[in-house]
């Protein structure tokens, strides 16, 4: 709890009095939305009381506050993972900060495999469920009350609303957007094939190593969630070709200009 007071504090105090409703994580090769903001207040993530540091390639690892679309949001460039050695609440404790410094719609993105062999890599997925494969929960352990109900519902954890708008703004943009259930595991490996075939059956349209612990938290705190994956290769076994994250990073640069057409057009509709 006090890492969160003082994280909010430090954040607020650069804000001069601005206050973000929509907040962003920006997943692997995706940070680039964050270059659109305007008027932009940076944060490195070092300088934020109690935030670890974001170690992964395509993560800068900065708060990015400022104005996008008519809208004050705040920007993740760069999120924290559960495999790079994190506890739970240190991968989601920049959403419970988003929540203290007024937040109240959440748009969270990745990049993920295929696991829908109708998909293809560079389409862009409106996640409208997810399957948490991580063998843990970032809620477990004593519940803050203040912070949410010890058993939040989860049967509408991306919200029906956003889903609908997000559909309407690709529609009016033009962009070709997939539906489909996430998948959460620990990472860092890959899925090997038999587990591609396991998730696919269990109702999986897309894997990856995120998001699944921030959205429990977003709506354990009573923020709406949107999530947009990339599918950025598919999974094992789906090609005959190895994975690599340098893959994943060339994938999301070929998609740049629809993710951004798509995000800016739903931020503008919020």
């Amino acid at each position: 709890m006090n890492s969160l007071i003082e994280a909010k504090n430090t954040i607020e105090s650069k804000l001069n009095g601005a206050k973000p409703t929509i907040g962003l994580i920006l997943g692997s090769g995706l940070g680039v939305l964050a270059e659109e903001i305007t008027s932009p207040t940076v944060i490195k993530y070092q300088d934020i009381p109690g935030f670890p540091s974001s170690t992964v390639a395509g993560h800068k690892g900065q708060l990015v506050i400022g104005e996008l679309e008519g809208k004050t949001v705040v920007a993740m460039q760069g999120r924290f993972h559960f495999y790079e050695g994190y506890d739970m609440s240190l991968v989601t404790l920049p959403v419970r900060v988003m929540k203290a410094i007024g937040v109240e719609k959440l748009i969270v993105t990745n990049a993920a495999g295929g696991i829908n062999e109708n998909f293809e890599a560079g389409n862009l997925m409106l996640i409208k469920d997810h399957i948490n494969q991580f063998g843990t929960n970032p809620l477990i352990g004593k519940n803050d009350d203040s912070q949410g109900v010890r058993f939040p519902d989860m049967s509408n954890a991306y919200s029906r609303e956003l889903l609908d708008l997000a559909e309407s703004a690709a529609e009016e943009q033009n962009v070709t957007v997939q539906k489909g259930v996430y998948v959460g595991t620990t990472g860092p490996s890959y899925e090997t094939p038999a587990e591609v075939r396991m998730l696919r059956k269990m109702g999986g349209d897309a894997v990856g190593m995120s998001t699944v612990p921030e959205v429990i938290v977003a709506r354990h705190s009573e923020i709406e969630v949107l999530g947009i994956s990339c599918i950025s290769n598919m999974a094992a076994g789906i090609l005959d070709q190895p994975l690599t994250h340098d893959e994943v990073m060339e994938t999301t640069e070929l998609v740049k200009q629809d993710f951004l057409t798509l995000v800016k057009s739903i931020i503008k509709k919020l």
